[in-house]
């Protein structure tokens, strides 16, 4: 299983949670270009570790559990793999 970063992050890219992941799995972070351009922020599915850290750090509350993701959100699952395929 791994976290999705879903709509409540669009406009918001707090970035609380790219702070405290222990692997650096959530991009783009405010250092990286394309930061100001991303509407929102998204998870590496293939790094995230599922520690949890990102849940508890995010103020708008826009990380799930992939397997807990609201189902208006479920096309986000898709958007986080996405940002890391291209």
């Amino acid at each position: 299983m791994t976290y999705v970063i879903a709509e409540p992050c669009i406009g918001q890219k707090d970035a609380s949670c790219t702070e405290v992941c222990p692997v650096d799995c959530i991009h783009p972070t405010k250092d990286e270009a394309g930061f100001e351009e991303a509407a929102q922020l998204f998870i590496d599915p293939e790094e995230c570790i599922d520690c949890d850290a990102c849940v508890e750090a995010c103020p708008v509350d826009a990380v799930f559990p992939e397997d807990l993701l609201p189902e208006q959100w479920s096309g986000y699952a898709e958007r986080n793999v996405a940002f890391f395929a291209a």
